[in-house]
């Protein structure tokens, strides 16, 4: 659950940043907008690697920088 609680903040704080809503972020990623909430109210289990790319491309930024965070490192380093 935290993984999916981390993924969620890390896309809030991306639409924050880019003042994006979460329907205009299913729309410029072609993800449906099912999918991006499910995302974001943590619903679902596993995010494939390819949503998560999608959504990338509509903030403009690559996988790296998506996963570039300090909270995603500290997960890495607690699942060691």
């Amino acid at each position: 659950m935290k993984e999916q609680k981390i993924l969620s903040n890390r896309i809030q704080e991306l639409c924050r940043a880019r003042r994006m809503s979460y329907y205009l972020l299913a729309y410029k990623s072609g993800v449906p907008i099912t999918t991006v909430m499910n995302i974001i109210h943590c619903t679902t289990k596993n995010p494939g690697i390819f949503t998560v790319i999608k959504l990338c491309g509509a903030f403009g930024i690559t996988i790296c920088d998506f996963f570039d965070t300090e909270e995603f490192r500290q997960m890495e380093k607690e699942k060691r």
